[in-house]
């Protein structure tokens, strides 16, 4: 439409459809995008890496981007412990929300989730996370229209040396185009990742800037272990000549020592002596080379993954094994929230936007791992209570113990209630008999309740948890309040008889005794309503009672 307002991106420039579609200029030699590679990490020192880190603060990284790639192909400890964290991020399961319960939301939702299920995107994912080493990573969005429809095709990571950062503001990504003149990023065209390990600019803000110290000085110690072996590893050769030895003779005792070291075997003429001469010391002083290498490995490990007990042998201690991992965990969880937040910036909502206009609400991509539950004490709980008058949602229980609905002619379990008041055969008697029959069942259910929470808790523990006044009291409103008003004759003498029972009862078991020896030759039908409210009304008052405690 050509009077609809410009679509605009995060940055405020105007987004342009046809755009979208044209490739890329590839990176060419000469240019600033030359994809050939260096390495300023050959003969790396101090001051050499300073003034890396300082062109990188000023918004020149291409010597910091190609030494954060050359550390994770030459250091295995600091490829493995990133590439964990990246891979446990990627390969978390993902979900999508709708905007709200709209048809049309339920919709835009159900075409997210198609795109997620693609499985090359756990791999595309793995490359967005670059951004937590460098500090940034910029991929590219394949945008197909084949069908009519806007769709990300692809995922595809870019060389980040082809970018920059404003010189105005070092926190905005620009590219450079051939002649090396900064732009704009393309709106709607590149997912900028961007999970720093700590605050402050980007550039600044990957851990590869403290992985490059620790890698120098690990490379200054293993040069030194290196010749130190070669120096000491051995036994020192030394071959002795006698008095009238000739030129000749010295020459050919020379190259048997000279040659021992790698051809493990040499001849010498009679008379000439080789002794081998090793150091006693020799064990100790490598272990010092050793443990300063495993120390900065730990450094590393602590850096990406905040711990060191999954990826040392470390054990036992404080703070190692569980405590390790979650802080680990820790980190997964954050990683996930602030991935998720980029697709959601960077990819949802263009994709909408492109396919739909702009919108209110927009679908909500989560990467999170779902919480264990306790679903025996969930089972466990409803199925007490159930019966006592709480409802409970069959399909919210069916999600969270991971069922489906049954479909209509499926073969479904049966399952026996009979001890339930509520599942009895739903065919009426409106005989005395039958009403009889089923007050008894539901007097003979408030029963085995009491008697099994006797047996569960203890009887005496029960009771003094639950405070017997206040229950006492509970039971007595709950009377009033079903009897009372309808004028019943004998409510006054149960509710003094109940009120006996409880004040002279020690538990649970006992206070049962006593209710099928008051009434266990009448109709129980609505004492034991009375009795199902009442307990369900004091378990209440104790959860409440026992979260107040906790919380001081």
């Amino acid at each position: 439409m050509p009077n609809s307002p410009a679509l605009l991106d995060r940055f405020g420039n105007p987004v342009r459809r046809a755009d979208l579609n044209r490739p890329i200029e590839p990176a060419r030699f000469g240019s600033p995008q030359n994809p050939v590679p260096s390495y300023p990490g050959d003969g790396l020192e101090p001051v050499r890496l300073a003034s890396i880190m300082r062109a990188a603060d000023i918004g020149e990284p291409m010597q910091f981007l190609s030494l954060a790639e050359q550390i994770e192909e030459r250091d295995p400890h600091y490829l493995g412990v990133l590439s964990t964290r990246k891979r446990s991020v990627s390969q978390i399961d993902i979900t999508v929300e709708e905007a709200s319960d709209d048809p049309q939301d339920v919709a835009r939702a159900e075409l997210v989730r198609d795109w997620v299920n693609r499985l090359e995107l756990s791999g595309e994912l793995f490359l967005i996370l670059d951004c937590i080493g460098k500090g940034f990573s910029i991929t590219e969005i394949g945008w197909e229209k084949s069908e009519g429809q806007w769709w990300p095709g692809r995922l595809e990571q870019l060389d980040p040396r082809a970018f920059r950062f404003a010189k105005h503001n070092l926190k905005v990504p620009v590219e450079l185009d051939a002649t090396g003149a900064e732009k704009p990023l393309e709106p709607f065209r590149y997912i900028h990742g961007d999970i720093q390990a700590k605050s402050g600019l980007p550039l600044r803000s990957g851990l590869a800037r403290v992985a490059a110290w620790g890698w120098m000085f690990k490379a200054y110690t293993q040069r030194d272990w290196a010749l130190f072996a070669q120096t000491f590893g051995q036994p020192v050769r030394l071959g002795r000549y006698g008095p009238n030895a000739s030129d000749a003779d010295r020459r050919t005792l020379w190259q048997a020592v000279s040659g021992i070291a790698g051809d493990c075997a040499a001849i010498i003429p009679e008379g000439m002596k080789i002794e081998f001469i090793s150091s006693p010391n020799v064990g100790a002083s490598s272990n010092l080379y050793e443990a300063r290498a495993d120390w900065l490995d730990k450094q590393i490990s602590k850096a990406v993954l905040g711990q060191t007990a999954t990826t040392d042998a470390v054990t036992g201690g404080l703070g190692s094994g569980k405590e390790h991992r979650e802080v680990q965990e820790d980190i997964e969880t954050a990683d996930a929230k602030a991935l998720s937040a980029i697709l959601n910036r960077d990819l949802i909502r263009p994709w909408m936007t492109l396919e739909f206009g702009p919108l209110k609400r927009y679908p909500l991509l989560k990467i999170e791992r779902p919480k264990p539950e306790d679903l025996k004490t969930l089972s466990e709980a409803v199925a007490l209570l159930g019966p006592l008058g709480l409802r409970v949602s069959a399909k919210q229980m069916r999600d969270k113990l991971g069922l489906q609905e049954p479909v209509e002619g499926e073969e479904v379990l049966a399952f026996s209630a009979a001890n339930s008041p509520e599942t009895l055969p739903q065919a009426q008697n409106t005989s005395p008999a039958g009403r009889q029959t089923r007050s008894e069942s539901k007097f003979k259910y408030l029963l085995n309740t009491l008697e099994a929470n006797s047996g569960t808790h203890g009887g005496q523990t029960a009771l003094q948890a639950s405070d017997g006044p206040e229950i006492e009291g509970v039971i007595i409103d709950a009377l009033n309040a079903r009897f009372g008003e309808d004028g019943q004759s004998g409510v006054e003498d149960i509710m003094e008889q109940v009120e006996a029972m409880m004040s002279a009862a020690n538990d649970l078991s006992e206070f049962r005794d006593m209710l099928i020896s008051g009434f266990g030759q009448t109709d129980g039908t609505q004492l034991a309503t009375v009795m199902q409210d009442a307990l369900a009304a004091s378990y209440a008052a104790g959860r409440v009672s026992e979260i107040e405690d906790a919380n001081g």
